[in-house]
């Protein structure tokens, strides 16, 4: 039996933007319950959805190459409004007759949206200001006009910004309403699902976590009544988990939905922050009241990771390693054989970063908790998260009693520590590493700005250079200092901190970690850099 308490408000057609689920996002936050499928979704598919609205998605290919990502054209026979954004609206163009070539220059970043005089009172710009800012990452452009459609909007540098059929009910945007830097973005979306769509705005992390608690209830203990917990046919959990708030939630999740039946295994792999374990083991102990089996791995991680300096390498080493210490784990409380699923706090920004899941989106980086299991491994993935980010996260912790304290901590890679030691990882690197990060974000604390940003951390660059303390040269470490400024983690922009605070955070750390004579501050944004420097 498949449960679904929530009925398919828009459907997003992803075409493989890096951008695609930010659009669910936007919608979410509005309580419109929005679901996201390849773009070769089958029209059969679809129908059986039945969403009051459809969004074609961004995307990296060109309508007019061979191979052009096509959807099944009949979506546009479903008598239901459809919105089409940058590879969209360039679809929507080509395929109702219009033309559409490659821009005599790439338009990346922020434009000044004209809405024409005559659509300033349509539908889909209802309180949108005029001359706001809207986000621009396009190579092709619409030249002319399909029969039928007129132009709404313009840029600078885009003479058909915002297009519409109104007969037809097809619009099309060539910015990127979705990306917070476009700033009536969030309402323009919010106009084509509400205002055209006419979609149900009731959807929030209350309901998604009671659909969710069923749902685990279903898939473990196999009905859907509330008192499984102790059935003899009962499956048992395995729960990833690392201190953090994305597997906190999901232990608390789970714990909610299947009590005993949860194992929360900790691995402790020697790659975690200063004081972690102990901070874990309290926190299950003292806020969730669960019992937590600690793996210790430490010396395992570190004779695997010997010698390796290349990122993807490392993160594919960890991910298998972490993996093989659950099997080992799991077979000390699986002697009958109860245990089936393994659960994991995986987020989309991870997923959308790793592997192309619902589209042909580019990947950046793997992730070691994304992709499913190795086939050596015999449980089955629970990811109830998956299509979560991480301000969701919160708020669905929050709908579950969980504390502040927990649920505002910083994201924390999975690789841990290692993908923040450029080169080799050892434990002296380690250390000093674990030390200054440390340094770093009690005075984040101090001085009252760990929540004002997204995510902050240090970073041991391995470059040694010269310097002076006391009388005596030396020739130590540079630690790295980076703090973001985000809403979901797909872009960020770095953290314009106090320049005192900065000066108390070097001083700190080159006084009290030996080995580090020289502290640097990143400055880059995402893009084009990655938050995590590997």
């Amino acid at each position: 039996m498949q449960l679904d308490f929530h009925s398919v408000e828009v459907l997003v057609l992803d075409f493989g933007s890096q951008y695609t689920q930010l659009i669910a996002r936007r919608l979410r936050e509005y309580g419109i319950y929005t679901e996201i499928v390849p773009y070769f979704e089958k029209l059969e598919s679809i129908k059986a959805k039945n969403p009051k609205g459809i969004i074609l998605s961004g995307g990296p290919a060109s309508v007019y190459e061979e191979g052009a990502y096509k959807p099944d054209a009949r979506v546009f026979e479903l008598g239901i409004p459809v919105l089409g954004i940058c590879y969209g609206m360039q679809y929507i163009a080509h395929f109702f007759g219009g033309s559409v070539v490659k821009a005599n220059a790439q338009e990346f970043g922020k434009a000044v949206l004209e809405i024409a005089d005559y659509s300033m009172d349509s539908r889909l710009f209802k309180d949108v200001k005029q001359d706001s800012i809207v986000w621009m990452s396009h190579a092709d452009k619409v030249e002319s006009l399909p029969s039928g459609f007129m132009e709404l909007a313009k840029s600078g540098n885009t003479h058909y910004c915002a297009i519409a059929d109104f007969t037809r009910q097809i619009y099309a945007l060539q910015f990127h309403p979705e990306v917070v830097h476009s700033e009536c973005g969030g309402e323009i979306l919010k106009n084509f699902a509400v205002g055209i769509c006419g979609a149900d705005t009731s959807w929030n992390m209350r309901n998604f976590a009671e659909t969710e608690i069923v749902k685990l209830r279903e898939k473990v203990l196999g009905e859907t009544c509330e008192n499984r917990a102790d059935s003899k046919l009962a499956q048992k959990v395995l729960c990833a988990v690392s201190g953090g708030v994305d597997s906190s939630v999901v232990a608390t999740l789970l714990y909610r939905a299947i009590g005993e039946n949860l194992i929360p295994i900790f691995v402790d792999t020697g790659l975690l922050r200063k004081g972690e374990r102990e901070g874990v083991e309290a926190m299950f102990r003292e806020n969730l009241k669960a019992p937590l089996i600690v793996a210790d791995a430490r010396e395992l991680f570190l004779e695997r990771l010997k010698g390796v300096t290349d990122p993807e390498k490392k993160r594919k080493i960890i991910g298998e390693t972490f993996i093989e210490v659950f099997e080992e784990e799991a077979k000390k409380h699986n002697t009958k054989g109860e245990i089936k699923f393994l659960a994991q706090g995986t987020l989309y920004p991870d997923v959308i970063e790793s592997v192309s899941v619902k589209g042909p989106s580019k990947t950046i980086k793997s992730h070691h908790n994304v992709g499913g299991l190795p086939e050596w491994m015999k449980f089955e993935l629970i990811e109830p998260l998956r299509e979560l980010f991480k301000d969701e996260v919160r708020a669905l912790g929050r709908e579950l009693g969980m504390p502040e304290s927990m649920l505002m901590r910083h994201p924390f890679p999975g690789p841990g520590l290692a993908i923040r030691i450029m080169g080799e990882v050892n434990a002296a690197d380690l250390e000093l590493l674990k030390e200054a990060d440390s340094i770093f974000i009690e005075e984040l604390h101090k001085w009252g700005l760990y929540d004002s940003v997204w995510q902050a951390f240090c970073v041991l660059l391995n470059v040694r250079s010269v310097g002076v303390m006391g009388d005596n040269r030396t020739y130590d470490n540079t630690i790295c200092i980076r703090a973001v400024e985000a809403m979901d983690g797909m872009t960020a922009s770095f953290s314009h901190l106090p320049h005192a605070f900065l000066e108390s955070v070097s001083n700190r750390i080159i006084n009290e970690v030996a080995g580090i004579n020289r502290v640097v501050y990143d400055i880059t944004s995402k893009p084009p850099g990655t938050i995590e420097w590997e």
